[in-house]
């Protein structure tokens, strides 16, 4: 799936232009006045996001909001729409990738329809940059776009073997099944929470 119209990679230039993904993610945001409100998320891209809310802003209004799945974001207001406004984002290239590659997943999530999205919850890597180690000992980077105690997805340029044995980060696990942009992985054993979080800490 591309997220830019333009061919470019997202966030390689700010004059790209960015698809949208349909969503159905929940979250809050502030307005300048600093109050909090509660939001529905159901049109997203890189760029630029729609917020559902009964709460009118202004056009050029600064905004902060915290997203499901994607985290804090913030923008301006660009126009009101029906039921919320449109705002543009303002972020550097890094998260605009970070962005893209989490919309990506949520976009293949469908395909995907690993045995750990039903069993456990989303785990929020603390450094989504890592890398695959196959079993010759040919080492790949990717990015996480998705993790749980029981697996992730990966955005990966190479494609190993289905039943592949990998070892991502530090877990070993197995390859499970491709997607557009990466594969899936399952760890060989379901790890605790302190284990996610230390596998992937000191990753590059």
């Amino acid at each position: 799936m591309q997220l830019t119209r333009d061919g470019s990679s997202p966030g390689s230039a700010t004059t790209a232009k960015y698809y949208s993904v349909k969503v159905q993610l929940y979250g809050r945001f502030m307005l300048e006045d600093r109050t909090e409100h509660v939001c529905q998320i159901n049109e997203m891209s890189p760029g630029d996001v729609v917020i559902s809310t009964d709460v009118m802003a202004n056009n050029g209004e600064r905004v902060i909001a915290y997203i499901d799945h994607i985290g804090r974001v913030e923008g301006t207001v660009e126009r009101l729409v029906s039921g919320g406004f449109l705002v543009s984002l303002i972020a550097s290239d890094r998260k605009k990738n970070k962005i893209a590659a989490q919309l990506t997943w949520l976009a293949n999530k469908h395909e995907l329809d690993m045995p750990e999205d039903r069993r456990h919850q989303r785990i929020a890597p603390r450094n989504p940059i890592t890398s695959l180690s196959m079993a010759d000992g040919r080492k790949y980077p990717c990015r996480i776009v998705d993790l749980s105690i029981s697996g992730a997805a990966v955005e990966l340029r190479m494609r190993p073997a289905l039943n592949s044995q990998v070892i991502l980060g530090t877990m070993r696990g197995r390859v499970v099944r491709h997607f557009e942009e990466g594969v899936a992985i399952e760890f060989s054993s379901v790890q605790s929470r302190e284990a996610i979080d230390a596998a992937f800490e000191e990753q590059p």
